[in-house]
């Protein structure tokens, strides 16, 4: 059926607005059903023993030290460190135990046989599950005993240090710090055993699985894996059946001419443009050489390849694992975007045929305001981390600590005014096509999926240090997964549909129609997909049927994505060996292939609630993110980074052969990283936390497994593929940006008003 340019637009934004209004609304009750965080928790003898400004005073200090990039709260953060929920709960569990052994037996509770033991449990376990929310806890004298305990433990650990965990000494500055800590840590683990007002389970669903605390998976997660599945195939029938409905064209090459790069004007902000790219190279760099380093801590978490005691340097304490997960975290953001904001403002000009008057001027000026936000926020970082920003400073300059939106507010602030520094000059570039073509047309495409990467980034200004952390989880995932789920894709399939018209393989109407619907599948499921990731959290329960519906769904957009991919491989080869882009055009195919693999088969496997209740937080979501970041958002920008080079350099000085050995070592490295450490670790974390408990696959003893070791181990090969990749493309791409040709003058005239690229066979609005 044939289905106009202006009815899609039209749904499409309806479609936008209505997510964000259930998105909305769903912030509202959210707000209303967090978990309390109580005024004082009181022992048996009615003193206070934590008030609620303790509480919040630990998650400053949860924050400011970094530790969610050490360890995870409600299954959230890094893997490295235990899971501060589900520890704490695990050794609450452990000390009630050993205060009911004693008082009851005279014994220890590992001394006790099994009736014995079958006693204390029944006790613990009552305990822990007569607990009221409210303004004011009463402990029994266990639950006292036990709580003193795990501040006590939390001193020696956090404060003190313990280099077999990977914790440098005074990680938290004080001990009075690290039991606030504690207080925090137990809160969250109160509150995941603790049944909602007229409820028959935790405000976390049960979760973190343990038994003996009374936390199970609910017959919830079941039924709704079950009706997730049922949801797929339904929607991949009817979303396959709307996808072929509407026609649309297939990048062809029979009859078109392929403009060769020297046919094609190069301009001085394309010139600039390209510094992004050495900029975004350097960061790739960095980023790949503390993967290296972080994914060595595991294996040696006090030492380097023995270097440490043989040169006298404590490696633990000069860069521990926070601070270096946490700048492997923001450098892949920040490399990734860099080049995408490079190739945003090199595109333009190809489908214009003409630039502004001092574009290169002003998108210097963007590189070098990109360069002191970087450099800032990660320095910010380390002084935050180390406790040398006082009072707020440390959250607005320094290290706000929430994974993936770890640098201080005011580097955000900064990240937020260069995206729209951005979208005004690539609107500048864009002008005549603005002027000359409809609202939902391709360069106002451009410009919707650069606005609602900022749009969707101002979710993360509206928490501060001491808002309830289960409303902040709630806003950071608008953030990290709605940009990745909504706002990328977009950008993704935007950025092609350009790609593939700057190279005159596609008519810019057809590319037009082809955005539009692979937006609308995407946004249709992507934007409330994010609520998934509420199911453990301390959110209502309202978010497990509504997830595990939208989170499956997100699996047929990637499908068609992979499928527009495999077209424009069809495209490509049929260009025979005079096509000028082939290597750009592999990078665009291997984006949609591991887009699939880490985003589609690997989310889809990790989101089915039954799964993700006991998988939560191990290494299958580490392997789904590699595959998805780096394989899926990753690759995109290196494609476009290589189409920017091909048509930069000079024809007599163009060499591919460094760029192919850096895409190849890439894609095996990925796959061997993700294939021979990442998926059989978390396989095994699986089987543990399913026998066991979660606490169980999240401790030292298992990581320090001889399997797991060796699994550790064997992330090398695929570790070394990648960081020498990465090197052969920073040297080639300096050597490129050096070699490019002569700019043409921004005043020069334009040989036509626009490329043919640009032209429709029709203007008119089908």
């Amino acid at each position: 059926m044939k289905v106009r340019r202006s009815t899609l637009a039209k749904i499409l934004a309806i479609v936008f607005v209505l997510n964000l209004a259930v998105m909305g609304v769903g912030a509202w009750y959210s707000y209303q059903e967090a978990p309390p965080i109580p005024q004082e928790v009181v022992g048996p003898d009615g003193d206070t023993m934590v008030t609620a400004e303790q509480v919040r005073d630990g998650k400053t200090s949860f924050q400011s030290n970094g530790l969610m990039n050490h360890g995870s709260i409600l299954g959230n953060g890094a893997y490295y460190g235990e899971d501060y929920t589900a520890d704490a709960l695990d050794l609450k569990v452990e000390h009630m135990r050993d205060y009911y052994a004693r008082e009851q037996y005279g014994e220890e509770y590992g001394a006790l046989d099994d009736g014995e033991r079958a006693s204390v449990d029944v006790a613990v376990k009552a305990d822990l599950g007569d607990g009221e929310a409210g303004d004011r806890i009463e402990y029994s004298a266990a639950e006292a005993y036990a709580h003193e305990q795990v501040r006590e433990e939390y001193v020696e650990r956090y404060h003190e240090g313990s280099p077999e965990r990977g914790v440098p000494a005074d990680m938290i500055a004080s001990d009075e710090e690290a039991r606030e800590f504690a207080d925090f840590a137990l809160w969250t683990a109160w509150f995941s055993h603790t049944d909602r007002p007229d409820g028959d389970h935790s405000y976390t669903n049960d979760w973190p699985y343990h038994p003996a605390a009374g936390n199970e998976a609910t017959g919830a997660a079941m039924t709704w894996s079950v009706i997730a599945m049922v949801l797929l195939v339904a929607g991949a029938g009817a979303g396959v059946w709307l996808y072929k409905s509407i026609e649309l064209d297939e990048p062809e090459t029979e009859g078109v001419t392929v403009p060769r790069p020297s046919e094609v004007s190069l301009f001085p902000g394309q010139a600039a443009a390209l510094r992004f790219v050495v900029v975004g190279a350097g960061l790739f760099l960095a980023q790949v050489l503390l993967g290296g380093l972080l994914a060595h801590y595991y294996v040696e978490r006090d030492a380097f390849f023995g270097l440490g005691e043989m040169l006298g340097i404590d490696f633990l304490s000069l860069l521990p694992f926070a601070i270096a997960k946490t700048w492997h975290i923001d450098l892949g953001i920040l490399w990734i975007a860099t080049l995408w904001l490079g190739a945003g403002l090199f595109l333009p000009p190809l489908l214009t045929g003409r630039e502004p008057k001092k574009q290169g001027t002003y998108v210097d000026i963007l590189l070098g305001a990109l360069v002191v936000i970087v450099v800032g926020g990660l320095a910010g970082i380390w002084f935050g981390a180390n406790g040398y920003l006082d009072g707020a400073l440390w959250w607005i300059l320094g290290n706000e600590g929430l994974e993936y939106l770890e640098i201080g507010r005011l580097w955000q602030v900064g990240i937020l005014v260069g995206f729209l520094a951005w979208a005004g000059l690539t609107a500048r570039g864009l002008k005549p096509l603005l002027d000359r073509e409809p609202r939902y047309g391709l360069a106002h495409m451009i410009l919707y999926a650069g606005g609602s990467i900022a749009l969707l980034f101002t979710a993360g200004f509206l928490y501060t240090p001491q808002t309830n952390i289960v409303v902040t989880e709630f806003w950071r995932w608008w953030v990290v997964h709605m940009w990745v789920e909504g706002a990328f894709e977009f950008f993704i399939v935007a950025l092609v549909g350009v790609t593939l018209v700057s190279m005159n393989l596609l008519e810019k109407r057809s590319a037009e129609k082809a955005v539009m619907v692979q937006a609308l599948l995407v946004m249709g499921t992507g934007v409330i997909g994010v609520s998934h990731h509420y199911w453990w959290v301390g959110q209502p329960d309202m978010w497990i049927p509504i997830g595990s519906a939208f989170s499956t769904l997100e699996l047929i957009p990637l499908v068609f994505i992979l499928y527009e991919a495999i077209g424009q491989y069809r495209a490509m080869a049929d260009g025979g060996e005079s096509f000028p882009y082939t290597l750009a055009f592999m990078f665009i195919v291997a984006s949609g292939i591991w887009n699939f693999v880490g985003a589609g088969v690997l989310g889809f496997f990790i989101n089915l609630p039954i799964i993700n209740y006991f998988e939560h937080g191990t290494y299958l979501t580490v392997a789904h993110a590699h595959a998805a970041m780096f394989g899926a958002f990753g690759f995109l920008a290196l494609g476009m980074v290589t189409y920017m080079l091909r048509i930069a350099v000079p024809e007599t000085k163009w060499s591919e052969r460094n760029l192919r050995w850096a895409f190849w070592t890439w894609n095996v490295g990925l796959a061997l990283m993700v294939g021979l450490s990442l998926l059989p670790v978390g396989f095994l974390q699986l089987e543990v936390a399913f026998t066991q408990t979660y606490d169980a696959a999240r401790s030292l003893a298992f990581y320090e497994g001889e399997l797991v070791q060796l699994l550790f181990w064997l992330r090398m090969p695929g570790d070394t593929l990648v960081i020498v990749g990465t090197a052969i493309f920073g040297y080639d791409v300096v050597k490129k940006v050096l070699a490019r040709r002569e700019t043409t003058p921004s005043d020069a005239p334009a040989d036509e008003e626009f490329p043919a690229a640009t032209r429709s066979v029709s203007d008119g609005d089908d």
